[in-house]
């Protein structure tokens, strides 16, 4: 992979059995309460009355976690991996208040902050990040942004759930959950 890695998410596809927050849970081994992928179940005002949208890092384009770390714990990897040095962070938490997708979580017990690594290690690996081998329904895809755009029809935004793609340019392509017909 020589381009920006990527996320494509079929909403419309996600149960919710949240397999792929368990899975990077366990392969992370992050502490009690810190879930770097969480799935939300949003409401809607149409059939289906609710959605289901796994999100972790987007690993930003222009990342604000990056941009807003005082200590320099963040680096964008030539891969477009938004890659936190963990030994740096200072627990100041300015990534989790500039980062509009929550996607940095904080550690009371370390006190400090984490985040996605897109598995780094498993990726150099010629592994699948752990939450897209994980998911039953194959509705986490990784790889290449670019050519996730040319095989997938999605989005980068949702109005009203998630923030406006315009400020940190999320690698990220989501097949919102189409409302279904009466």
């Amino acid at each position: 992979m020589s381009g920006q890695v990527g996320f494509y998410i079929n909403s419309e596809g996600c149960y919710g059995c949240q397999t792929c927050q368990v899975a990077c849970m366990s392969e992370q081994k992050t502490a009690p309460g810190v879930s770097w992928r969480r799935v939300r179940q949003l409401d809607t005002n149409n059939p289906p009355s609710h959605v289901n949208i796994s999100m972790a890092c987007n690993h930003c384009q222009d990342p604000q976690c990056l941009l807003n770390c005082p200590a320099g714990a963040y680096t964008r990897l030539e891969n477009g991996i938004v890659y936190q040095d963990h030994a740096k962070c200072l627990g100041c938490r300015m990534c989790t208040y500039a980062c509009p997708y929550g996607a940095p979580q904080y550690d009371p017990v370390e006190k400090k902050v984490s985040k996605c690594s897109y598995c780094k290690e498993r990726v150099e690996q010629g592994l699948m990040p752990r939450c897209a081998e994980a998911c039953p329904g194959g509705n986490i895809i990784v790889g290449d942004l670019a050519e996730l755009e040319a095989r997938y029809q999605g989005v980068r935004e949702i109005p009203g759930i998630t923030p406006k793609a315009e400020v940190t340019k999320p690698s990220i392509l989501i097949n919102p959950a189409k409302p279904h017909k009466n």
